[in-house]
């Protein structure tokens, strides 16, 4: 019963998301999100692990939807989550190529001369088990989100910031505004939606 009602709430979200509306959309997916945090999870390889990795990839997932939804052609809930599912494992591949080039030339620029006899394994080690590196992987995608989020006004800049990265919930964030958590979701919505549209087409989760 409790699958046939998320079943009918995303069918129906998804009919009024492609009439225009914005906040159905972010209700649903919103309802994915912890969904697509524990596939991301699941996905990410030990080295790729770092902090706040998954929820970056969910949060990417999030704004390639929110700009491409017109392409989606399905309506059931397994159907949406297939093509969630899509977008984020491009997101994770792109993450691993961009990792491993980034950890070659790390390793290629790092090695010392006598690396040869001890084998490699300590620097490369070394490089793995730096946190920043591995933040810094995802290069010019990173940049260009931050530097988008730089753009937004400041009210849809510091809602995508305390629910993404603060984790905060609709409630609290709507504490802090003085705002309904429905309102703070809605608000939410429009942030991601100005935030994709200010990535533009060249910044593609997809891939």
């Amino acid at each position: 019963m409790e699958s046939t009602s998320r079943d009918t709430s995303i069918r129906r979200g998804l009919e009024a998301a492609r009439a225009g509306d914005v906040d159905a959309l972010g209700r649903v997916l919103e309802s994915c999100r912890a969904y697509l945090l524990a596939v991301a999870e699941r996905g990410l390889d030990a080295d790729l692990a770092a902090k706040g990795g998954a929820s970056d990839l969910v949060q990417e997932t999030l704004l390639g939807a929110y700009r491409d939804i017109a392409t989606f052609r399905g309506r059931s809930r397994a159907e949406f989550l297939a093509w969630l599912r899509r977008i984020l494992r491009n997101n994770l591949a792109d993450l691993r190529r961009s990792y491993r080039g980034t950890r070659k030339r790390r390793i290629d620029r790092e090695q010392p001369l006598d690396a040869a006899a001890a084998g490699g394994e300590a620097t490369a080690a070394a490089v793995d088990s730096v946190t920043p590196g591995a933040r810094a992987v995802q290069g010019e995608r990173t940049a260009a989100l931050m530097a988008a989020l730089d753009r937004i006004p400041d009210h849809y800049r510091q809602v995508v910031v305390w629910h993404q990265y603060d984790r905060l919930t609709f409630e609290e964030i709507g504490g802090r505004l003085g705002r309904s958590p429905e309102s703070a979701r809605k608000l939410w919505s429009r942030a991601l939606v100005r935030l994709a549209q200010e990535l533009g087409p060249a910044h593609d989760p997809r891939g």
